[in-house]
């Protein structure tokens, strides 16, 4: 079925007319403010249709137009040689040399997940793909950061079953593996759950396609699923209304995947991309085709003629503004030559891909929107893509938080060191995940040699001798405690992680999950992440290339903690033949802290939380001249090959990042400290080492090299993990610890639910 007449909105000839049929609050009930209509009136000269206001609802919303977050993004730099493609496109893309590229984005699916946990989560992986596969790539590997409320809460159980099933069965059905990420539980994230994914691709620089329009005459081809109202509004009302309010009156908000069909999509944009048939492709995602006919034309500063009766529908009527707002899934939009547009044709039904010529590209700068023979929108691209112009939201340091600072945890006595750290083990926060990532699709082509359960995951490309490292952190907490350190500690732990692989940090990106703007407190709290981020970059030598934000996140005025999400990919060529890895220790092995030792800043620990329920303090800064030579140090270490073990000491402290080697290798570990709170500490930029006798004096070489403090703090062997400080001594039998640590979410959600 077509968009024909019966489909239609009203035509915009004749503005009183417009007038009377557009309710005084129905710009409101789509989320723009009555400043936005006034702005719209001004760039249109009239009154604006209902489907003019419909389609500048989506295009101005907050998830897609970046209108209180743009000013802040600002600060970010995205500058390096090896970067080909930076913010503003579908996804960020870097050089990895010899003619391949790397294409990389994260996204969240925050809100829609809230609603419908399997249709939020799934679309979530669809749409990553998409944005990654509009350049050209084909991607390899994806990675997800979850978080959810407490597993003692039933709810809680639920919504990680149906997120973990849905991603695996996406991920699995489309042949995508999941190779990482990170899975979270706290009180912040319950009723408001967090899905961020991140995905990677690789082409050849030749294969590279943008988001871009063309000239003029180039022609539109839709291609993928038909449209249906499902998703209609879902952008501009998730991102400004409560999202359980909208699950019961509207059922179709979120969309459903296809995963079969979004495989053979993606194989149609590889196929156009490698024969050079397209002038651009973009992904429908967020506002729907009005999003992706409006982007590419902004870029190329041209204009659109887009006949809505050529557009493939499901057997539902829809509207004119529901053509055009619809995020249907699996929906790609390509921009062809007239002479190349047969050729696209046939490459899509060949592969069981819907496709039809929608419209052309024109020399007005205007979105022209034909339906039915008639006129029914007509806008200034110009207006469309650059969103609303917002009034600066109030900004300023929250009165609480000198209070939070302050409230720090000081003169206890040492803990029982073995109980803290099987209660440590014990945490779903910090236990094995294996859970949730043996059900994930995780080496559907062979070229995953690191997969989930380690600091980093490793992707090989095939024919070649370079593998691509990658890692994503976040942590509410620390953020909540200090927004500005915590988003600098986040990059330099995903960066260490990736070094540890022996690749080289090459670039960020990040997704930014906050409260409502219209918050003080929160716009405070994302300044100073941006500028934490900022700095970290910089200083690290790191461009971000892509990024998303996502606000709203509260429930009843509570937001969740400002929870920043770090990506950082690396580059290993060659690859190294044996990577460090946390499952080969062995018997006589000594173990090693590169980095500060002393570290007794308990402020955010996990640590903090179980033993106290406690979360004040301010937790350290970091150091990123130390980082540097963290970094440098691993990747020498990694290259000499002079440890068979290398391990990041960040949630959980050094007590757990040890317990976590021995559990991983099966030999017991003696660790001694002078200072307890250092087994705890969760201070950045510190690793662990295995190390044999013979190979200390070459890793004290390196270290001494790169001005990164090194010293002996165990030994590998036995049967416990031993914690000894002050000469009280505590342990934790390694069968105890293997079984308490693997099984502490999977025992959790064998608990029966209502």
């Amino acid at each position: 079925m077509t968009a024909g007449s019966e489909a239609t909105g009203p035509t915009v000839a004749d503005p009183e007319e417009a007038e009377s049929q557009t309710p005084a609050s129905l710009h409101r009930l789509l989320g723009l403010t009555d400043p936005d209509l006034e702005a719209i009136r001004r760039d249109l000269g009239r009154v604006p249709s209902e489907v003019e206001l419909a389609v500048y609802a989506g295009m101005w919303s907050e998830a897609r137009s970046y209108k209180s977050s743009g000013p802040y993004l600002r600060r970010l730099t995205s500058v390096a040689p090896w970067v080909v493609v930076g913010p503003g496109e579908n996804a960020g893309v870097i050089d990895l040399g010899d003619g391949w590229l790397l294409a990389l984005r994260i996204e969240s699916h925050n809100h829609a997940s809230n609603v419908d946990s399997r249709r939020g989560a799934s679309t979530g992986v669809g749409g990553v793909l998409r944005d990654v596969a509009a350049m050209g790539a084909r991607p390899v590997a994806l990675l997800n950061q979850i978080r959810f409320g407490p597993l003692s809460e039933p709810e809680s159980r639920i919504r990680l079953r149906e997120v973990v099933e849905a991603m695996a069965g996406y991920g699995r059905d489309v042949g995508v593996p999941i190779v990482g990420g990170e899975v979270a539980f706290s009180e912040s994230y319950f009723n408001n759950p967090l899905v961020n994914v991140m995905c990677v691709g690789i082409l050849r620089r030749e294969e590279l396609v943008l988001g871009r329009a063309g000239d003029e005459g180039t022609r539109l081809v839709l291609l993928g699923s038909p449209t249906g109202p499902d998703g209609v509004g879902g952008v501009a009302t998730l991102a400004t209304t409560g999202a359980r309010s909208l699950a019961a009156s509207s059922p179709q908000i979120i969309p459903e995947g296809d995963p079969e069909l979004a495989s053979r999509l993606l194989e149609v944009c590889r196929e156009l991309a490698r024969l050079g048939l397209v002038k651009g492709l973009q992904d429908l995602g967020g506002a729907g085709l009005a999003s992706a006919v409006t982007e590419p034309a902004s870029r190329s500063d041209v204009g659109i003629d887009l006949d809505l009766s050529a557009v493939h529908l499901r057997a539902e009527e829809i509207d004119a503004a529901g053509v055009l707002t619809a995020e249907t899934e699996e929906r790609m939009l390509a921009f062809a030559e007239p002479g190349s547009v047969d050729e696209v044709l046939e490459t899509a039904r060949g592969r069981g891909v819907e496709a039809s010529v929608i419209g052309k590209v024109v020399s007005s700068k205007t979105l022209r929107v034909m339906g039915g023979g008639e006129v029914v929108m007509e806008a200034p691209i110009r207006s469309l893509a650059e969103g609303a112009v917002v009034d600066h939201h109030q900004i300023g340091e929250p009165g609480w938080m000198e209070n939070l600072w302050s409230n720090s945890i000081r003169f206890l006595r040492r803990p029982a060191l073995g109980g803290a750290l099987l209660d440590l083990l014990d945490d779903p926060h910090l236990a094995s995940k294996r859970w949730i990532y043996e059900q994930y699709p995780t080496k559907p082509r062979g070229d995953v040699t690191v997969g989930p359960g380690q600091n980093h995951a490793l992707v090989q490309i095939p024919g070649t001798s370079k593998s691509i490292a990658v890692s994503t952190d976040g942590n509410g907490r620390l953020c909540y405690l200090d927004p500005r350190r915590g988003a600098g500690r986040l990059v330099c732990e995903a960066a260490l992680n990736v070094a540890i692989s022996g690749a080289r940090p090459r670039a960020v990106v990040d997704n930014l999950n906050f409260g409502s703007p219209e918050s003080p407190d929160v716009m405070w709290q994302f300044r100073e992440t941006v500028e934490g981020l900022a700095e970290a970059c910089e200083l690290l030598g790191l461009p971000v290339v892509s990024g998303n934000v996502s606000f709203h996140n509260e429930v009843d005025g509570y937001p969740i903690h400002p929870t920043p999400v770090v990506g950082v990919v690396g580059v290993a060529d060659p690859a190294p033949d044996f990577p460090p890895g946390m499952d080969r220790a062995e018997e006589g092995m000594e173990l090693w802290l590169l980095g500060l030792s002393h570290a007794v800043n308990l402020a955010g620990s996990s640590f903090a939380k179980i033993a106290f329920g406690h979360l004040g303090g301010r937790p350290s800064a970091a150091d990123f001249a130390l980082c540097r030579a963290a970094i440098e140090t691993s990747l020498d270490l990694v290259e000499e090959g002079v440890t068979p073990v290398l391990h990041d000491i960040s949630d959980g402290g050094l007590a757990l990042a040890a317990a976590e080697i021995a559990i991983a290798s099966q030999v017991g570990v003696n660790v001694t400290f002078r200072d307890w709170r250092s087994l705890f500490s969760e201070d950045p930029n510190r690793l662990l080492a295995a190390v044999a006798p013979r190979d200390v004096p070459q890793l004290t070489a390196i270290t001494d090299r790169h001005g990164l403090p090194a010293s002996q703090i165990g030994t590998f062997g036995g049967r416990e993990i031993s914690l000894e400080s002050g000469g009280v001594r505590g342990a934790v039998n390694l069968a105890v610890a293997s079984r308490t640590w693997r099984d502490a979410i999977g025992r959790r959600m064998e608990e029966e639910s209502p």
